[in-house]
């Protein structure tokens, strides 16, 4: 538009139009307040119910405006003033750039760059797991405001670390169930905001389901894996994470994933998507594929005989979003072949366009949304950034204190010796999926913060092919008077599409840390960057080594968090979220076996800490403290009678099963036990305590050695003493799964294992209803 006359009135228009767009940086993504002829209709109404707007908004729709909303780069429809977007974003550990959705620059050039999950889990602490949720979701919103990210995010990644080799293993909150799915629900929570009623802060997405935990492996990939799994495993292990992320986190998304599960794509199986995630757990959101999976299921796995049989049976599955363009350009032929109706295209978008609503998409304005304040000021603020360096501190692991010779002291150690591939590095510390940090702390600069440093790479990579610059690292150790190895992996031994072939540290690393040791004049500590775990027996063993630290991928700030636990600053409180195998595991277990079980008569050892028969490096659970702490329980139950439905009654004989009862039976609702722990810090030292809380069930069933049913971090200041209740729900945590995956409750004695304290508690079927004490 061209203007004449006065300069100060298209001075005027100009301020005047930049208001209208947005203050904060974005316009609207639909119903904009100045489309006189949209704003109106019922679509646009925040009034109505979102059943109603939706309804109303796909009723207006063709049929190829339909189809263009079936994939992530979602196609506008300017007659509704609606526009594209972009669905995928991620947020794994802090607002990413992997993804179309999101990028950074102008006033966003950096999110905050939390550590890795695998190292967050460590913490076991989900009020921090949630707090670092809110935290992302208030830079991501800040960056939606601003025109720079979107809204969905498909986050987190709550799959199973299932075998140690797995590159995305680090994404991961672990091996255990109950901590995945823990995990899942908190850091949910946290993204999608858990008092804004229907309303949403981001949409999350919990990935991959299911039985997703191989890439790569001896000529087996993720497009072409067929993961066998029982009904027994499916319900015990690979559904729980899951389950409790719509359950309980109240996801807004699901993601599918590329393999097929015993024989059928788990983007085409209708069992698992349409009967499991939106039926039996009743999913209020949307099902997507993982990228390019329909496209997979037909090109790579053969699935169907043609493109339009693909797209048609991934939307009747349940599938509501392709990641990719596949439905895009062959869902059309599937409705002129009859093979697909109009209306299955409806009831996909009618989940996809509802998380649209509860996000405030279709309400105008976005500065007049609930979360309209967030700007470039609430992006990588102080506090957030101290958050970063506080979940680094709690999920870092002492795995070994000979000594003790941690903590290091600034006094006596006034040189250190700083060596290893990993002790300068800055992008290796914030692992995959992650965006551009708002500045690092390497941990050669942490180090360096407490008392001089001696610094030598020894190897110039992870891969350390050779020994050339060994003889550097060796006369730094005689000189300084301690040293700290940092070593371990970084994304070109373990990643997305990259499983590791061996555990043992890389080339000639072990080599390195060994002769290093050796010379060292003061104590020498390794500190170990990795998401999988590592073989490390030789250090474990070695009287010159005298501490070794796990540090997963500890952030941007990883370095500062490293130094702090060196130098007793913080004192360490992690515990392993995995168990450490040694190398002959590997070929015993082939990463293609799906099975969890041990099986003496195929001499199959099973797999993590639950099922697993044999020798560890280090178990689930290991981590040690510079206090000690001393558990004592104040009191529990003895005897808990387990109520049955009134139709029971009479017949539980029948009800029992070799001694155990189906949850679906017992009055599940508000049966649970407390156990009060008192918890005493007999060290010097204040700290923070990882309770954990195991059962054994009573001989004789299907179930675990052992399982996790409950954990806690509490601080505990030196000398003191902290009491803990611990409630555990008996149809949920105390129950086993059976070979035709029932869940039961087993009768008899349940063994609870609170550090070296034992309790039993002896679970009775209540027939007469009457509840014992």
């Amino acid at each position: 538009m061209r203007l004449t006359g006065s300069t100060t009135l298209p001075i005027f228009l100009c301020s005047l139009i930049l208001i209208l767009v947005n203050v904060s940086g974005r316009a609207p993504f639909a119903c904009d307040q100045r489309d006189v002829k949209i704003r109106h209709l019922p679509f646009c109404r925040s009034s109505l119910k979102v059943s109603d707007r939706v309804n109303d908004l796909i009723g207006r729709l063709t049929l190829k405006e339909k189809i263009g909303l079936l994939v992530d780069n979602a196609g506008a429809v300017p007659r509704l003033g609606i526009k594209g977007y972009a669905w995928w974003s991620e947020a794994l550990h802090g607002v990413s750039n992997v993804g179309p959705g999101t990028k950074f620059g102008g006033d966003f050039p950096a999110a905050t760059s939390f550590p890795q999950v695998i190292t967050t889990a460590a913490s076991f602490n989900s009020t921090l797991w949630e707090e670092i949720g809110r935290v992302v979701s208030d830079e991501a919103r800040a960056m939606y405001n601003g025109g720079m990210g979107g809204l969905t995010y498909w986050s987190p990644n709550v799959n199973i670390l299932r075998d140690p080799r797995w590159g995305r293993g680090q994404e991961t909150p672990g091996e255990d169930p109950v901590v995945a799915g823990k995990y899942a629900a908190s850091y949910v929570r946290g993204l999608q905001g858990n008092d804004a009623g229907d309303r949403l802060k981001v949409a999350a997405c919990c990935k991959h389901y299911t039985a997703y935990d191989l890439d790569n492996w001896s000529g087996v990939d993720r497009f072409h894996f067929n993961a066998k799994v029982s009904k027994q495993e499916m319900a015990d292990t690979f559904d729980v994470p899951f389950r409790s992320c719509v359950l309980e986190g109240k996801v807004a998304s699901v993601m599918c994933s590329y393999n097929q599960v015993n024989g059928i794509p788990a983007c085409a199986d209708p069992k698992l998507l349409k009967d499991t995630i939106r039926g039996d757990w009743r999913l209020n959101g949307y099902i997507v594929s993982d990228c390019d999976s329909v496209g997979v299921f037909y090109d790579s796995q053969h699935y169907t005989s043609t493109p339009e049989e693909a797209a048609a049976d991934a939307i009747k599955a349940g599938l509501d979003l392709d990641c990719g363009p596949f439905l895009g350009v062959h869902t059309e032929g599937a409705i002129a072949k009859g093979i697909l109706k109009e209306a299955e295209i409806n009831g996909a978008l009618f989940n996809t366009l509802g998380v649209q609503m509860r996000l405030g998409m279709f309400d105008g304005e976005p500065s007049a949304h609930p979360f309209g304040h967030l700007g470039p000021r609430d992006v990588c603020t102080p506090a957030h950034q101290e958050l970063a360096v506080e979940a680094a501190r709690q999920g870092i692991v002492l795995l070994k204190n000979r000594g003790p010779s941690l903590p290091l002291s600034p006094r006596r150690h006034r040189t250190v010796a700083v060596i290893g591939p990993n002790s300068d590095v800055t992008v290796t510390m914030i692992g995959n999926y992650a965006g551009i940090a708002c500045g690092y702390t390497s941990p050669l600069q942490g180090i360096g913060r407490y008392t001089r440093t001696i610094h030598q790479h020894g190897c110039k990579d992870v891969a350390c092919a050779n020994d050339k610059h060994f003889n550097g690292a060796i006369d730094a150790a005689r000189n300084a008077d301690a040293t700290v190895l940092v070593m371990g992996l970084d994304q070109s031994i373990e990643a997305e599409f990259r499983d590791r072939t061996g555990l043992l540290l890389p080339g000639h690393q072990q080599e390195l840390v060994s002769k290093v040791a050796a010379a060292s004049k003061g104590p020498t500590i390794l500190v170990l960057m990795s998401g999988g775990p590592v073989d490390i027996s030789f250090a474990k063993n070695d009287p010159q080594i005298g501490g070794i630290l796990w540090v997963g991928y500890p952030g941007q700030a990883g370095g500062t968090a490293i130094a702090d636990i060196l130098f007793g600053s913080h004192n360490p409180g992690g515990k392993l979220p995995m168990t450490w195998y040694p190398q002959d595991y590997l070929s015993k277990v082939p990463m293609t076996t799906m099975d969890m079980r041990s099986s003496r008569s195929k001499k199959y050892p099973g797999r993590t800490y639950r099922f697993y028969n044999g020798p560890v490096v280090y178990p689930f659970g290991h981590g040690l403290s510079y206090s000690d702490f001393v558990h004592t329980i104040a009191s529990a139950p003895t005897i808990l009678s387990v109520p049955l439905h009134g139709r029971h009654h009479a017949s539980a004989n029948t009800t029992l099963s070799g001694k155990s009862i189906r949850i679906t039976h017992a009055k599940c609702n508000k049966l649970s036990i407390t156990v009060h722990v008192d918890i005493k810090n007999v060290g010097s030292r204040d700290g923070s305590h990882t309770l954990l809380v195991f059962s054994r069930p009573p001989a004789g069933h299907w179930g675990p050695h052992k399982q996790l049913v409950a954990f806690a971090k509490v601080h505990v200041a030196a000398r003191t003493q902290q009491r803990v209740p611990i409630k555990i729900h008996v149809c949920k945590y105390l129950s086993i799964v059976d070979r035709s995956g029932i869940r039961r409750i087993p009768m008899g004695d349940h063994s609870l294992h609170i550090g070296g304290t034992i309790h039993s508690v002896s679970l009775e079927a209540e027939t007469l209803g009457v509840i014992k004490s």
